[in-house]
């Protein structure tokens, strides 16, 4: 009887903790995520990060917001100057939290929207690159790249995806296209060297000519200066003579005074004897004899 009495409860206790685990109410949704409440297939609502009570009718599905990844390899396009063009790119989205419940009812049951993300990116890149020269879609692969951003961002709205940013990794045209580009690049590189080259002629030779006019205006200048200084100074000379004659034909004393100044000089300088030698002609110093009256 006792050995009932145990068995019995055993089993009851066993049967407890098996509803128990079946009919747990106690769940958890982690961070970056939501919990799709469900009853019988059917949306009841949408639970917040953290802990979650949920009766034993209705089931809680763990739905995912964080950002997610879709690489999208050789997407094809092609230029307004017919060129194809094939280009990867990785978009990187999220789901937009107010919309889980309509993205879990239509598109997905955790939050991975790669496929469509990768069908929307193929579309908004052909569209895009048709808009684009060749050249421009190499020469502006910013602008290209905010453009497929900002339609792709309209395209995914739609599934309730935000658009965080996308990643163009390369361009890949045709290889003929790329070697007329390269062969255009090189011509390119070498008129400008040819440019360059012709204007460095061109600066030295006026550097030559600036240096030859500089030295002919300062020979110039160093000659028309001593030309002024050679007339400066005969005119002076010719004026001093001029005054001269001037004062000499106003006093003509002032020359027998400057000859008496000359005898005096030489008397002064005499030292009394008569020269041991005189020639026919010679005037005596000092002797001057008149004719006696």
């Amino acid at each position: 009887m006792h050995f009932t009495r145990i068995f019995v409860t055993s089993v009851i206790a066993a049967l407890g903790l098996l509803v128990l685990l079946l009919c747990w109410p106690f769940y958890s949704v982690p961070t970056g995520s939501r919990g799709v409440l469900t009853q019988f297939g059917a949306i009841k609502g949408i639970e917040s990060e953290g802990l979650v009570i949920v009766p034993p009718w209705q089931k809680v599905n763990i739905f995912s917001i964080r950002a997610e990844t879709a690489d999208i390899n050789k997407a094809s396009g092609s230029t307004s100057d017919t060129q194809p063009v094939d280009v990867d790119l990785t978009v990187r989205y999220s789901i937009m939290p107010d919309r889980v419940a309509e993205v879990y009812e239509k598109y997905s049951h955790n939050g991975d929207l790669a496929s469509y993300v990768q069908t929307a990116t193929q579309e908004v890149f052909k569209a895009v690159t048709a808009k684009y020269t060749a050249p421009d879609l190499i020469g502006k692969r910013s602008q290209v790249s905010s453009d497929i951003l900002d339609m792709l961002k309209q395209k995914l709205e739609k599934y309730g995806a935000q658009v965080i940013n996308i990643d163009m990794r390369n361009f890949a045209f045709s290889p003929s296209y790329m070697n007329a580009i390269n062969e255009k690049v090189t011509q390119e590189q070498l008129r400008l060297g040819a440019e360059n080259k012709l204007k460095t002629v061109e600066s030295e030779q006026k550097q030559k000519v600036a240096i030859a006019e500089a030295e002919a205006n300062a020979l110039k200048a160093r000659a028309d200066g001593e030309a002024y200084a050679t007339v400066k100074e005969a005119t002076a000379k010719a004026e001093a003579l001029r005054v001269q004659n001037v004062a000499l034909a106003q006093n003509k004393d002032v020359l027998e005074l400057r000859r008496i100044e000359v005898e005096q000089t030489k008397a002064e300088k005499w030292d009394g004897k008569l020269p041991t030698a005189i020639y026919a002609g010679a005037p005596i110093p000092f002797l001057n004899i008149g004719n006696k009256p």
